[in-house]
């Protein structure tokens, strides 16, 4: 079986970001923070930071512990997706991209006689030498194999700035020395299961059959796992978008009721906005507000498939007269829409027509002008407060839209 995929991974890649517009930072430890709060988490780490034992997901105050010398700077995601965009053009012009899979990770079809192992491994090079001919800071790990999934697999045995291939020859020894949770889908629940399951290695788990991983996985995951070990590329059929939604960490001074209720107007008329661009409708609305020593509150309701923010904010002013009373911290909050549906999914009110388009009409002109002026050049009073928070983010499956959904303030 030929070579067929080149993965590129790239190292750290929002603190390599900074540390490339930001020389100063090059060299330290670098902890990047959605929020400046000493009671969040690092969402990404430099590699000076990782020897310290810092990672995704490290509180501030433990990362100050394990590192005197950390050096904490502030998110700028559009400035990581206008860098990822570049990383992309830099990438096409040695091969093609064939899929981007998040913000910091790609994958390219080889074919023809790229296939044979010499000249992927130069490919490889190349695109190596070509980003470093513009980013002398921002390095990748690449991974070379038969399939998408090992060619990841690769690409994570040897960071940062490595380049690994993998033969079809060589599986399935190769992979025995990795730990399952270095294979891409295992994560610590999976683990758990697949222990449950006498499986704790990679070669028990290569040696099971179909059905074993199949009931392992308690769906068609565990027979595309045991696709994927033996080189071959699963079919995936692909979904249509079921879900859409913003959250965002509170800043100390938000962490009162007044400020949930402010942040989750701004994240609603966010996500109502990026709704429309998709052409969607929401047919059902959830809350969630997450309270520090309290379970969290997460109401959610049916609605009429919709996409006018003024419906949508009803909604929500119809949970928040719910909202809990407590003393207790509010520390994180977000608002999701599902059931999405298109237009010509819905049947129409025939008692609502001119409503409707002049809701139409509304939300279209407002998306218009934000989209001109600024994002907050008309907004509904709920959001008031809360105009400089609930920033773009960056989540693992989506990489945002900068003028959709771009603050125009980087």
């Amino acid at each position: 079986m030929s070579l067929n995929a080149l993965y590129v991974d790239f190292n750290s890649y929002f603190s390599s970001v900074e540390q490339q517009l930001r020389p100063e930072l090059r060299g330290k430890p670098i902890g990047v923070l959605a929020v400046m709060a000493e009671t969040t988490c690092c969402i990404a780490a430099s590699y000076e930071a990782k020897a310290f034992g810092i990672k995704t997901g490290t509180l501030v105050k433990e990362a100050r512990k394990l590192c005197p010398e950390m050096v904490f700077v502030e998110a700028r995601p559009s400035v990581y997706v206008t860098f990822h965009h570049k990383l992309i053009e830099i990438v096409e012009s040695c091969t093609h991209v064939e899929k981007v899979l998040s913000i910091d990770e790609m994958v390219c079809t080889l074919t023809g006689s790229q296939q044979l192992p010499a000249n992927a491994l130069k490919l490889a090079a190349k695109i190596k030498r070509e980003i470093n001919k513009q980013f002398d800071f921002i390095r990748c790990s690449i991974g070379i194999a038969p399939n998408t999934f090992l060619a990841k697999t690769a690409s994570n045995m040897h960071k940062p700035d490595g380049c690994v291939l993998i033969e079809q020859h060589e599986l399935p020894q190769r992979l025995y020395s990795l730990n399952l949770r270095a294979l891409n889908g295992i994560g610590k629940q999976m683990e758990a299961r697949l222990n449950r399951f006498k499986i704790t290695t990679v070669e028990q788990l290569y040696a099971a059959n179909r059905q074993q991983l199949q009931s392992a996985w308690g769906s068609i995951e565990g027979e595309r796992m045991y696709d994927k070990l033996r080189g071959l590329e699963p079919h995936y059929v692909k979904n249509a978008r079921s879900s859409l939604g913003h959250s965002h960490v509170m800043p100390p001074e938000q962490r009162n009721t007044a400020g949930v209720k402010a942040v989750l107007h701004r994240l609603l008329q966010k996500a109502c906005m990026r709704m429309r661009s998709y052409d969607l409708l929401a047919s059902k609305i959830s809350v969630k507000v997450k309270f520090r020593n309290q379970p969290s509150w997460s109401p959610d309701s049916a609605i009429s498939p919709t996409d006018n923010t003024l419906r949508l904010i009803e909604a929500l002013e119809a949970f928040l007269q719910h909202y809990p009373n407590t003393k207790n911290e509010p520390y994180a909050v977000g608002v999701s829409f599902s059931g999405l549906v298109t237009a010509d999914e819905v049947a129409r009110d025939l008692f609502q027509i001119e409503p409707l388009e002049n809701e139409k009409k509304l939300n279209k002109a407002i998306d218009t002008l934000n989209l001109k002026f600024g994002k907050n050049t008309i907004y509904f009073g709920g959001a008031h407060d809360a105009l400089k928070d609930a920033p773009m983010r960056i989540a693992f499956n989506h990489i945002p839209d900068l003028v959709v959904e771009g603050d125009g303030d980087e």
